[in-house]
């Protein structure tokens, strides 16, 4: 048995399909990108040695419009070939020529093994002897897919011309011509809540800042997103998770950025409300009898102002409960050890390999920018028409957009140096509690109680 396949991808949308999706050993495959050559020289071949089969994943693939589809189909069925939509269950009947019985039979036993169809487009059992009925409601649903299909090509369009995507306006900017523009009234909104998460490293407290000082009440989830949103960077995210760099004037700088997804990782680690709790050790200390977090409490006597300050083991397991520490002694301790400890921390990192990495992904930005400067004078010259060179520039601009958030995310080359200055006590305890709750969470994983009877120590688990 003779087997022909015909595939039709439009590189604005989709990908070039892998050719082992077919289940059948097929003699010859045509290929079309963007337009229909292949198609047509499919047509003419057939006519000098017709295949008993032709497969297709979806009808719409032989036309842009269901007429040209229609025609297409016409075509092949008057030279007597049966036409198979995998994706869809259908097979053509042939008019003109007689089918051999044992292709027509294994053909049949095929549909049957393709109840489930990829599409979810399932043909009704009361049509499937009437295969004029079939075909009718088949067109029908080709028609509104190639409807959503333009519109998808209309979006990629504006994808490969670096537009904003359609839908809401993030806070902050308005829609321009061609791109996001700052919008003076908001935006110092926006700016005024990054610089208040870095400064103090709270989400929590951030969105309470902003209700305070200028009445604009988000929740914690819409802070979240701003901090994590590309477009506040001067990028452009896709819904297909493609990132454009530098498409608008950003309100964060890069540097700014690499800082908020460092925090943003460090508080994962963390429990929620310890994130934002206000005390400098809140969220890092563990029992290391009972394995339990600790929490921060208060005890005041009656009639004095004077507080006294705990930490606890939040869920203790044991029978004797471990006793809870004084939180001003911990905190000595801990400001201690980390002035001991950090130096030689910092000194067994591999900073040669590390600069190797950075080395590596800057070298390769640099290259992708070279073949990006190439690019206008290829089409000019004719190598490259205007949608492949544009096509190829989007590609280029979101490798460049992956490899620069890869850059981003390697620790800050001079941590050697800042090591150096903050393992002097009275940086520490020149800071206030805020602050030092920053600088900690920076530094330190975790920090143990190991306990001794009555005595204990520390042991500081660095992230590094």
């Amino acid at each position: 048995m003779r087997i022909f396949a015909y595939t039709y991808t439009d590189p604005l949308i989709e990908n070039s399909p892998d050719l082992s999706c077919w289940e059948w050993d097929i003699d010859r495959v045509y290929e079309d990108l963007g337009k229909r050559s292949q198609l047509q020289k499919l047509i003419i071949d057939c006519q000098t040695e017709a295949p008993d089969l032709l497969l297709v994943r979806r009808l719409e693939e032989l036309g842009d419009t269901v007429q040209d589809v229609t025609s297409q189909l016409s075509k092949i069925e008057e030279m007597g070939i049966i036409l198979i939509a995998v994706e869809q269950g259908y097979k053509s009947s042939p008019t003109d020529t007689e089918v051999n019985s044992q292709v027509n039979s294994q053909v049949d036993s095929w549909v049957k093994s393709q109840i489930d169809f990829q599409t979810g487009l399932q043909i009704d059992s009361s049509t499937k002897n009437h295969p004029q009925l079939e075909l009718l409601k088949l067109l029908h649903e080709i028609q509104k897919q190639q409807r959503s299909r333009r519109i998808r090509q209309g979006h990629a369009r504006k994808r490969l011309n670096a537009a904003p995507p359609p839908g809401k306006i993030p806070y902050g900017y308005r829609r321009g011509k061609e791109k996001y523009i700052i919008d003076r009234t908001t935006s110092p909104v926006v700016k005024d809540f990054f610089e208040h998460f870095l400064l103090y490293g709270s989400l929590r407290s951030a969105v309470r800042y902003l209700a305070k000082k200028y009445g604009k009440k988000i929740s914690v989830t819409t802070g979240r997103r701003w901090l994590t949103n590309p477009v506040y960077r001067g990028d452009t995210a896709y819904r297909d998770g493609e990132i454009i760099s530098d498409t608008h004037t950003p309100i964060i700088s890069r540097e700014e950025a690499a800082q908020v997804d460092r925090l943003l990782r460090r508080n994962s680690r963390l429990a929620p409300r310890s994130a934002s709790a206000p005390r400098s050790l809140a969220g890092l200390v563990i029992c290391g009898e009972c394995q339990s977090h600790t929490i921060v409490t208060r005890v005041t006597q009656r009639y004095q102002t004077k507080e006294y300050l705990y930490l606890r083991p939040a869920s203790c397991t044991r029978t004797k409960k471990c006793r809870a520490l004084p939180y001003q002694e911990v905190l000595e301790n801990t400001i201690n050890a980390v002035c001991h400890s950090l130096p030689s921390a910092v000194g067994e990192i591999d900073f040669p390999q590390l600069d190797v990495v950075k080395n590596n992904l800057t070298a390769t930005i640099d290259r992708q920018q070279k073949i990006l400067t190439q690019i206008p004078e290829l089409s000019e010259n004719g190598i490259l028409d205007s949608e492949t060179a544009k096509i190829r520039i989007y590609k280029l601009r979101t490798e460049i957009s992956a490899l620069q958030a890869k850059l981003a995310t390697l620790p800050p080359v001079n941590l050697l140096s800042v090591a150096q200055a903050v393992s002097i006590p009275q940086f520490w305890w020149d800071l206030s509690e805020s602050e030092r709750r920053f600088y900690f969470r920076e530094f330190i994983r975790e920090i143990k109680i190991v306990r001794n009877g009555q005595e204990w120590n520390l042991k500081i688990i660095f992230i590094f």
